[in-house]
């Protein structure tokens, strides 16, 4: 058995767990040095100190080493100040290269093996002329990563248009395959500017909230079938998944909005749900 914990390396993105065996007195919301394949690196505890059995982890688990001391504290100052310092370089050396990309975050590691330059490009760029200025200017490895634009809206934030934080920043760890199914499937109009994020892509909720669209739609029934409702015998024409509710077209030509659960229960052989 093993106590492990989650880690967060930015306020957004994935949560990883880590070995928190050798230190009994890690909790949640604690900063920590934790092993990574790049080397040692700084992340928070997002969950509480739980037990699991060794044979349920991955065989790669790496381990915290510490809580974040003093002296971390300071080295962290220092990596930003470097992190600031190669982001004003690499946007200059983009601009007289005149490169068609665009510079989103700078990354140094904790022991400055290595500083990564994140970005975006609509086609592959050849940055080769890029990485010899950055490696003569900051003399450690260096390395440009392309991501996506909805990455690129993950780290920059921002407000959707429910009004809320964008998900892919309050909560969501993976940035799933978002689909116009979905949205056909929520009965959403398919206008794009209804349907798409700030990145301008289909927004993640409609993937998260898929599953349980789908569920609920079980249990109502399908647009196009005769049914029997309060106001007598209709056909389906319209769900309303959230409310509950189906819209009928009576044989009177009225449409009325009947909850699911008032709906009467008439033969399943001909009135199927």
């Amino acid at each position: 058995m093993k106590n492990v914990v989650g880690v967060r390396f930015n306020k957004q993105g994935k949560v990883y767990t880590f070995d928190a065996t050798d230190q009994p007195l890690i909790k949640k919301g604690d900063r920590v040095i934790v092993e990574t394949e790049n080397g040692p690196a700084v992340g928070n505890v997002v969950t509480a100190v739980r037990t699991v059995s060794e044979e349920r982890l991955p065989t790669d688990l790496k381990k915290v080493i510490r809580r974040v001391s003093p002296e971390d504290q300071g080295i962290e100052e220092r990596n930003r100040l470097v992190e600031k310092e190669a982001k004003a370089f690499c946007l200059e050396r983009i601009r007289e290269r005149n490169l068609p990309m665009k510079l989103v975050e700078v990354e140094c590691l904790f022991d400055r093996s290595k500083i990564v330059f994140y970005f975006t490009a609509d086609n592959r760029v050849d940055f080769r002329e890029l990485v010899k200025d950055l490696v003569q200017r900051f003399k450690t490895r260096i390395e440009l990563r392309q991501i996506g634009v909805r990455n690129e809206a993950r780290i920059f934030g921002g407000v959707g248009i429910c009004g809320r934080e964008l998900c892919c920043v309050g909560f969501l760890q993976n940035l799933d395959t978002v689909s116009v199914k979905m949205a056909k499937e929520q009965n959403m109009l398919l206008n794009p500017e209804k349907i798409s994020g700030l990145c301008g892509r289909l927004m993640c909720c409609l993937a998260f909230e898929h599953e349980a669209y789908v569920s609920m739609k079980k249990s109502v029934p399908k647009v196009g079938k005769s049914i029997d409702t309060p106001a007598g015998r209709g056909e389906v024409v319209r769900h309303n998944i959230v409310k509950g509710t189906v819209s009928v077209k009576v044989e009177d030509g009225k449409e009325v909005e009947v909850k699911v659960e008032d709906l009467q229960k008439g033969d399943s052989s001909r009135h199927p749900l």
